[in-house]
């Protein structure tokens, strides 16, 4: 291989021109006869015994051309790559100059290339973090919950359903007089309040007895999907057969027996409150984090190649078809499920694609221009516990990732570190922030 040129011809786009020499492409070329001669088959020979003058002769002398050059060109682009020390981003697009038995190939690379890029502030970056009050209320919530969580459902005899109830009814509607299609059910479980029929439907089931048929008149929504149905007034006969309803334990200390490793009240919530609290700060700091960091991207200097979101695109996808996997769900079915396409799920992790993207640029601008460095013992170190907690031996660890990438993992976690070390609470602007 000789790198005839390097030259940046557009922002992150760099061009290389590559000479092959006449004697390494012939070689490539005699390679590639002998991996397709068996498939070629010329008149008066048996098949994959043609001489490679014949072949040539018959198709062209650039029969094997495509081949040759395909098999060489890995190894032309990784040469030219470390000569150039070129940071590359995504596939070179490669094209062909020239080729020839007798001068060799000329080849084009056109790569993209890593931005340069530079946050102008990063340090004493102002941000809100509010820490949400742990209430008496918060904690009655929760203890509704826990009460809600172990709730017997029992069956109601002598009063009218209400809301949260749920009731088991048959119904027919009616258009005009006429049943319409899909407007029926038998022995249909329904919670009043869940919003599962139209508007109006379950309000007005409630305050009826077991054992009551009534009709009730509802309008569909005027964009509603069947549009002989929308916006149009119908009559439903109801038969409410059972009426159901939560039975809720007392809160003593027997139910946080029951629950829990505490034996009293006191001691049940004196532990949700702590971890309430906890939650709570664990809540404003990843706030407080966000802020900062979307300030970074803010603050982000540089012309980004659009072939970087895209991967970012791309890699969240694959993740998220292995977790569907996972399920034993596949990407098609997921379609027709949610009558999405492959586009439309792009689209949905774009803008996490660029933050994440710009974040990750600026983190690494920081790295070197803070001169942040991580020493080997470090990175040993975080390779032993990926090694651990997947139960494997480091050097199988270091066969399935880039030490070096791990290395700039640890790089860019500390100049994280950095800035929110250096960042400034200041409440004021979340209140700003609510205001608008």
């Amino acid at each position: 291989m000789s790198l005839k040129s390097s030259s940046n011809v557009a922002v992150n786009t760099h061009e290389l021109i590559i000479e092959i020499s006449a004697e390494d492409f012939n070689k490539a070329i005699v390679n590639a006869y002998k991996k397709e001669k068996n498939q070629i088959q010329i008149k008066g020979f048996r098949k994959g015994k043609a001489p490679m003058a014949v072949i040539e002769k018959y198709y062209g002398e650039e029969v094997f051309f495509d081949t040759a050059l395909n098999d060489l060109l890995p190894s032309e682009i990784t040469a030219a790559l470390e000569e150039t020390k070129l940071d590359i981003v995504d596939r070179p697009q490669v094209e062909i100059v020239s080729a020839s038995k007798a001068e060799g190939a000329v080849l084009k690379a056109t790569c993209t290339t890593k931005p340069e890029v530079s946050v102008s502030e990063y340090k004493g970056i102002k941000a809100p973090k509010v820490i949400d009050a742990v209430t008496d209320e918060v904690i009655n919530e929760q203890i509704e919950s826990a009460r809600k969580r172990q709730a017997r459902i029992v069956t109601v005899e002598d009063r009218a359903a209400q809301m949260d109830d749920e009731v088991v009814i048959d119904f027919e509607g009616f258009k005009d007089g006429v049943a319409f299609e899909g407007g029926k059910g038998t022995d249909f479980p329904l919670t009043l309040g869940s919003g599962q029929f139209i508007p109006g439907f379950e309000d007005q089931v409630a305050g009826h007895k077991t054992g009551e048929e009534f009709e009730i008149e509802v309008t569909f929504p005027e964009d509603y999907q069947m549009k002989d149905l929308a916006g149009q007034k119908t009559v439903f006969k109801i038969n409410l057969k059972e009426i159901k309803t939560q039975e809720l334990p007392e809160f003593d200390d027997e139910f946080v027996k029951d629950i829990s490793e505490f034996d009293t009240v006191a001691e049940y919530k004196e532990d949700l409150r702590k971890k309430l609290e906890e939650n709570a700060q664990q809540k404003a700091d990843a706030q407080f984090e966000n802020y900062i960091f979307e300030e970074i991207i803010r603050n982000l200097e540089g012309e980004i190649p659009e072939c970087m979101y895209d991967q970012r695109v791309d890699r969240e996808v694959s993740e998220f078809e292995a977790r569907l996997a996972q399920n034993q769900m596949s990407l098609d079915l997921y379609f027709q499920y949610t009558g999405m396409d492959l586009d439309d799920l792009k689209a949905t992790y774009r803008d996490r694609a660029v933050s994440e993207v710009k974040l990750r640029l600026a983190l690494e601008s920081i790295v070197a221009k803070e001169n942040i460095t991580v020493e080997d013992s470090e990175v040993e170190e975080g390779l032993a516990k990926l090694a651990e907690s997947n139960n494997i031996s480091v050097d199988d660890v270091k066969r399935f990732i880039s030490v070096d990438d791990y290395k700039m993992d640890l790089l860019v976690s500390k100049a994280a570190d950095m800035i929110k070390e250096n960042a400034v609470v200041d409440n004021s602007l979340a209140e700003k922030k609510d205001a608008e």
